[in-house]
């Protein structure tokens, strides 16, 4: 075991989260456990994406030979999906979640560089009141 300070190793950037304003944390040095945090406002939850890799289980569309999704004869009467799909092991950032405000602020303290001079608890309000847009374009 090292012993290495923990912390002080990202910096705090406006960004936008579903189309509402807010704020990322992105690494400045290699030595950051985390690859970034993006933090949502309508519900006010600081998501911490790190760099160490899990392997999950996902479905994916079963593919033909020219790429395309293969398509079901009929739909999957309890899914209603249309494509036949296979379960394929993946491999993923594990994730973290910081619900309450006064541990997101800790964090930020402790890991953003610039935490005194970003105005993050700005976006730290009642999340009952946060509207955020959804997008106009339809995905399926």
């Amino acid at each position: 075991m090292t012993n290495q300070p923990i912390g002080g190793n990202m910096m705090l950037v406006n960004s936008a989260f579903r189309n509402a304003k807010s704020f990322s944390l992105i690494p400045v040095s290699t030595d950051s456990p985390y690859a970034e945090c993006l933090f949502d406002p309508s519900s006010g939850v600081l998501v911490l994406i790190s760099k160490t890799e899990k392997e999950v289980f996902h479905m994916v569309p079963r593919l033909t030979e020219d790429g395309e999704p293969q398509k079901l004869r009929v739909p999957n009467a309890q899914t209603g999906k249309v494509v036949k799909e296979q379960r394929v092991s993946i491999r993923v950032f594990n994730e973290f979640y910081l619900t309450e405000h006064s541990d997101i602020e800790l964090f930020i303290n402790l890991f953003a560089i610039n935490a005194s001079s970003f105005d993050f608890k700005s976006f730290l309000v009642d999340t009952t009141k946060v509207e955020t847009k959804q997008p106009l374009i339809i995905a399926p």
